[in-house]
C-alpha cells in the first residue's frame, strides 16, 4: 500500500480532508485505508479502519500520568511508538492501494517528535508522501504565506520524503484572492515583491530572509488549492501523488503495492 500522511497546522482540515478524499476515491473505485493517528481526537468526520485511540486514548493517559492535556499529548505521541506492533498488525489485515492517514492536531506532535520516523519506517517509508494542509487564514499575507511554505519544508526536512503542499479550504477564499496566492506559490518574484510592498519592518525582513533562504535550497513548490466541500483539486492532488508514487502511470494500471 501507499502512505498518505496528512499534516497541518491546528485547525487546517485535515480530517475533513481525508473524509473528503476517501469519498473522492471511492466514487472512482480507488481502495483506500483510513487511519487516525491522533489519540486525542474527540472525533472524526469518517470511520477509522485503524485508530490508535484502541490503544492510546489522550484521557486515558492524563489520568494515568498526573497530566495535563499538553503534557499527555507528548507522551501519547511518543506512546504510539511503543503500540507499532499493533498498528502494523491491524493495517495488514486491510488491503487497498492508498492508506489515507490522519496525523494528530497539533503538527509539532508527528513532525517533531522521533517517534513519528519510526512510524513511517515501520509503515514502508518507500512507499509514502506527506500532503501538508497550508491554511488559508494564514496564507492569505505575504509573511503569513511564507510561514506556510516554512512549515512545509520543515516537513520535508525532517522526514526526507516527498511533500505535496496544499491550499486547504480553498473555498473561502474569493478568487482574487486565490489567483493572488496561486501566483505567489508559482512566480517567487511575485511573492518577493509582495514581501516587499508590505510595511517594512522586523516581521518583513525576517519574511524576505526566510524566502531568499528557501529559493537557494530549492524547497519552493507550486501551491495545490483543494476543497473538502467542492472537491475542487482532488484531481490535481491526485495525479501529483500518481506522480510521485508510480511515475504518472495510473494505479488501475499497476499491480496492487
Amino acid at each position: 500500500m501507499y502512505n498518505i500522511y496528512i499534516i497541518g497546522t491546528a485547525g487546517s482540515g485535515k480530517s475533513t480532508l481525508v473524509n473528503a478524499f476517501k469519498d473522492w476515491m471511492d466514487s472512482r473505485d480507488l481502495d483506500c485505508v483510513l487511519v487516525n493517528l491522533d489519540p486525542g481526537a474527540d472525533s472524526v468526520p469518517y470511520d477509522a479502519d485503524v485508530d490508535i485511540r484502541e490503544w492510546i486514548h489522550l484521557g486515558e493517559v492524563m489520568d494515568e500520568y498526573s497530566l495535563g492535556p499538553n503534557g499527555a499529548q507528548i507522551v501519547c505521541a511518543d506512546l504510539m511508538a511503543l503500540s507499532i506492533d499493533k498498528l502494523t498488525t491491524a493495517m495488514e489485515s486491510y488491503r487497498g492501494r492508498f492508506t489515507l492517514i490522519d496525523t494528530p492536531g497539533q503538527m509539532e506532535l508527528f513532525t517533531f517528535r522521533q517517534s513519528s520516523n519510526i512510524i513511517v519506517d515501520a509503515l514502508g517509508r518507500e512507499k509514502s508522501v506527506f500532503v501538508f494542509l497550508s491554511d488559508p487564514s494564514l496564507s492569505r499575507t505575504p509573511n503569513g504565506f511564507v510561514s506556510n511554505m516554512m512549515l512545509c519544508a520543515l516537513t520535508q526536512f525532517r522526514f526526507s520524503l516527498p511533500v505535496v503542499n496544499l491550499l486547504s479550504k480553498s473555498d473561502v477564499l474569493s478568487e482574487e484572492e486565490l489567483e493572488e496566492l496561486r501566483l505567489w506559490s508559482m512566480d517567487p518574484y511575485a511573492l518577493y515583491g509582495a514581501l516587499l510592498d508590505d510595511d517594512i519592518n522586523t516581521q518583513t525582513l525576517m519574511g524576505i530572509e526566510l524566502f531568499k533562504a528557501m529559493e537557494n535550497v530549492g524547497v519552493y513548490q507550486e501551491l495545490i488549492p483543494v476543497s473538502a466541500q467542492t472537491f475542487d483539486g482532488f484531481e490535481d492532488l491526485y495525479n501529483q501523488l500518481q506522480l510521485i508514487f508510480m511515475g504518472g502511470d495510473d494505479a488501475d494500471m499497476v499491480d496492487d503495492a
